[in-house]
C-alpha cells in the first residue's frame, strides 16, 4: 500500500511538472518611461527645461509575436506627460524581427525622412544573473545583462514561459521573452504592463514597407560621421535610432 501511495505521488508530480503551459504567441504592451530631467543634461538649457517640463514621460508600445517573428510599434503617449518637441515621428517607427533567419526590417524616421532599414540582427552577448528574479505582468522573470554600442549597459528581465526569444525594439537572444529593460545611460525603462494570449492574429506580423531603402549598417556609419561633433546628444541620437 505504501509503495502504491509513493507511486501516485511520483506520477502526480510528473504530470504537474509537464502541465506547465508555454506561450507561443501573444501581444504585449510595454510602458516606456524616460527621465526627461536626466536626459536634458546639466547645462544651462537643461536646468531651465527642468522647470518647464515633467520629470518623466510615458509612452506605450505593442509587441505582437509568435515563436519565430515579432512586430513592435507605437501605440500611444500619455497626454499628461508628453513633450511637445523632439517627437521624432515615433508613430511611424516599426520594428520587424525574424528570429529564425536572424534578420530585421525597420521603418524609421531619421532626421530628414522615413527609411526602410534591413540587416542582420545584432548578436547580443547576454550574461545570465543567477538567483535574481522579478515579477512583471504576472510572470516570474530572470535577470540578464549585456552591453551594446561598446559601452551601453542593458539590464533585462525575461520569462521562459513565453518561448519567443524577443523583446522590445530589436532586443533579443535570451531563452524567453524580455518583459523588462532598463538602460541607465538612456535614462529609460521598458516594462510590460499586460500580456494578451487569447484572440491573437499573428498574420499581422509582417515587415513594414514604407521609406527609403537602406542597409542599417550603412546609415549608421553615415550618422556617426554626421553627429561626431554633437557630443552626448549625438551619442543619444545613434542609440535611439539603432536600438
Amino acid at each position: 500500500m505504501k509503495k502504491i501511495f509513493i507511486l501516485i505521488v511520483i506520477l502526480s508530480s510528473f504530470y504537474a511538472a509537464n502541465a506547465q503551459v508555454f506561450i507561443t504567441k501573444g501581444k504585449i504592451e510595454y510602458e516606456v518611461k524616460v527621465n526627461n530631467h536626466k536626459s536634458f543634461g546639466d547645462g544651462m538649457w537643461g536646468e531651465m527645461a527642468k522647470d518647464k517640463f515633467p520629470k518623466f514621460s510615458l509612452t506605450y508600445y505593442d509587441l505582437i509575436f509568435n515563436e519565430n517573428k515579432s512586430v513592435y510599434k507605437f501605440n500611444r503617449e500619455d497626454e499628461a506627460t508628453k513633450l511637445n518637441f523632439g517627437r521624432g515621428e515615433k508613430d511611424q517607427n516599426v520594428w520587424y524581427n525574424d528570429y529564425s533567419s536572424e534578420t530585421f526590417v525597420q521603418q524609421k524616421y531619421v532626421f530628414d525622412g522615413l527609411y526602410l532599414l534591413t540587416d542582420s540582427l545584432t548578436k547580443i552577448k547576454w550574461k545570465l544573473v543567477p538567483n535574481e528574479t522579478r515579477e512583471i505582468a504576472g510572470f516570474t522573470c530572470r535577470k540578464a545583462v549585456a552591453k551594446l554600442f561598446d559601452s551601453v549597459y542593458v539590464f533585462a528581465f525575461y520569462t521562459d514561459e513565453i518561448v519567443s526569444p524577443g523583446g522590445p525594439m530589436s532586443l533579443h537572444g535570451l531563452p524567453g521573452m524580455i518583459l523588462g529593460i532598463t538602460i541607465p545611460r538612456m535614462y529609460t525603462s521598458w516594462i510590460a504592463t499586460k500580456v494578451q494570449v487569447v484572440g491573437i492574429d499573428d498574420k499581422v506580423i509582417i515587415p513594414p514597407t514604407k521609406g527609403k531603402k537602406k542597409k542599417a549598417t550603412e546609415l549608421k556609419q553615415t550618422l556617426i560621421t554626421v553627429t561626431k561633433d554633437w557630443g552626448t546628444w549625438g551619442q543619444q541620437a545613434i542609440w535611439n535610432i539603432f536600438m
